[in-house]
């Protein structure tokens, strides 16, 4: 098995979407040599930010001076993004060589994509004997393939309405599904509000002998007069730290990640300083990443990306819009897929753009333009154009937009990955 044909059989499995279930999993992995035993695990949930929450705690962790393996999906462009050890992505080599010992173990037995990254992610931190793991849940919790594993510390970010076909209609529903993660002992950090969400965690916890940890109620990041933002944690208290991440979400979503930072007991305690010169290095591409005067095709526009892909997310996209580029002429490039609310996403957007560009990243899952303009409230429709495919969606975005105006990337990360290989490179470089 090369590379290519990896990533075929990868592909091949997109479409099974039976689960083996956790016990199987467990027994598969198992068979594998039980790499989910054999690490120190931070388990991160939530409907949005938990990506944000990883690439922080990765950011800390290694300017801690600690090996760190950190495990997200989905992917932008190439499925090595999903897989990293501090800065690097796996090669291909050692992807290659875990995905074929999983297909030996297999030796026919059928397993979904998730599945498939998942003990492949658990291998190579097994194997190179990281001293962290990070995994991020792929949707839900409870029955997730990642749910394997006993964590140091669990984090759920929050819990907005999102998958709802299959994770219940209601924010208490989902809340349970997000709570799955939590384990008897195991600390738990959440950012979750509302009463209904909030009140299945706490009892979800306090059932399973889970210490949990409020955002707002045992630990917050603010700002201060004079001492820029300021976390008062568990244990300590730092002042003089920025993030590097744009949009007021990611204070709250900095905040989590410092929380589980101190109830990791590292045996360092949390060094002030090794937090603020790690939250300026995080990085994670496609989420309100900006990139002013980027040149394609011979015209040079700024471009901000972002995978706003639910209300909630969206309502995040917009605030950040409004806080940093407020007198900007706005041009849209925006796609969804089928299976999201994307009508009031696309109200909520279309609202406060001068054009907007509908395009369909890919042909199984992603609504049709047509689709999505009709989503449109009908006298919002005028602002819409649309393209066939996400290269002509940028060629007619860089020709609506004059210079000096803000050209916006969103609605999916389908759409945002393509986006961003056409217009700055892939990331892993296949």
């Amino acid at each position: 098995m090369n590379y290519p044909e990896a990533l075929s059989l990868l592909d091949s499995l997109q479409m099974f979407k039976i689960k083996l279930g956790l016990e199987s999993m467990t027994r598969f992995m198992e068979r594998l040599g039980a790499p989910h035993r054999r690490l120190a695990y931070i388990h991160l949930a939530g409907t949005n930010g938990k990506g944000s929450v990883a690439a922080t705690l990765l950011a800390l962790l290694v300017r801690a001076g600690f090996r760190v393996g950190c495990y997200t999906s989905p992917h932008l462009s190439s499925v090595r993004e999903r897989f990293r050890i501090n800065g690097d992505y796996i090669g291909q080599e050692d992807f290659v060589r875990h995905a074929r010992r999983i297909v030996e173990v297999l030796a026919g037995e059928q397993i979904t994509y998730f599945e498939f990254t998942t003990a492949l992610a658990l291998l190579w931190f097994a194997e190179r004997e990281v001293d962290y793991a990070i995994l991020e849940t792929g949707m839900g919790g409870r029955l997730d393939a990642t749910n394997i594993v006993t964590p140091r510390v669990a984090v759920i970010t929050n819990v907005e309405l999102d998958h709802q076909a299959y994770l219940g209609a209601t924010r208490a529903a989902i809340a349970g599904e997000k709570a799955g993660i939590i384990k008897p002992g195991v600390p738990v950090v959440s950012g979750a509000r509302g009463p209904s969400a909030g009140q299945v965690i706490g009892e979800t916890a306090a059932g399973r002998g889970a210490p949990l940890f409020l955002l707002g109620r045992d630990f917050r990041l603010e700002e201060e007069p004079g001492a820029g933002l300021v976390y008062a944690g568990l244990k300590a208290r730092c002042p003089g730290l920025s993030l590097a991440l744009r949009g007021a979400h990611q204070v709250e979503n900095a905040a989590l990640a410092l929380a589980a930072l101190e109830l990791l007991e590292t045996g360092r305690g949390l060094d002030c300083q090794v937090a603020r010169e790690g939250l300026l290095q995080v990085c994670w591409p496609g989420r309100l990443e900006y990139f002013p005067g980027l040149t394609w095709r011979g015209r040079k526009r700024d471009v901000l990306l972002d995978g706003a892909h639910n209300p909630a997310g969206v309502e995040s996209l917009l605030a950040a819009l409004g806080a940093d580029f407020a007198d900007r002429r706005l041009i849209v490039v925006w796609a969804s897929m089928a299976d999201k609310d994307f009508a009031a996403c696309l109200a909520a957007m279309a609202g406060h753009c001068q054009r907007i560009v509908l395009t369909r990243p890919e042909s199984l899952r992603s609504a049709t333009p047509e689709q999505l303009r009709l989503a449109l409230p009908e006298a919002l429709r005028e602002r819409a154009v649309a393209a066939p495919g996400v290269e002509e969606a940028l060629s007619l975005a860089y020709g609506l937009a004059g210079a000096g105006e803000l050209i916006c990337v969103a609605g999916s990360l389908y759409l945002v990955g393509k986006a961003r290989a056409l217009l700055a490179g892939e990331l892993a470089g296949d």
